[in-house]
């Protein structure tokens, strides 16, 4: 009776703002056999924004600076899928996009 477990991504999805949500299956297996399996999910926003402060009163003291995502932790194919998918434009208008829900 050998157990085993396996963790691979099994989906990559491109949200329509860009984000790539990533989903990860484990299985624990006993001699080849699956017994269980979960799921995680996370999602990766195409650029982050760092150092923005805002006020007790909701007044923004410092808006902040965007940044790509640093993206070398994740799986080469979620790497792939993410410089694929992320283009100037689709980092542009994320970042818009959150700007105009300030």
């Amino acid at each position: 009776m050998a157990l085993s477990k396996t963790t691979v991504v099994d989906k990559i999805e491109v949200l329509e703002k860009g984000q790539v949500q990533v989903r990860t299956k484990t299985t624990v297996l006993e001699d080849s056999v699956a017994l269980s399996s979960s799921f995680h999910r996370h999602a990766i926003m195409p650029r982050l924004r760092t150092g923005r402060v805002v006020a007790d009163d909701g007044s923004v003291t410092a808006a902040g600076t965007w940044n790509d995502t640093d993206i070398s932790g994740e799986a080469a194919n979620v790497q792939a899928v993410a410089t694929a998918a992320w283009t100037d434009a689709v980092k542009d208008a994320y970042e818009a996009l959150i700007e105009s829900q300030d």
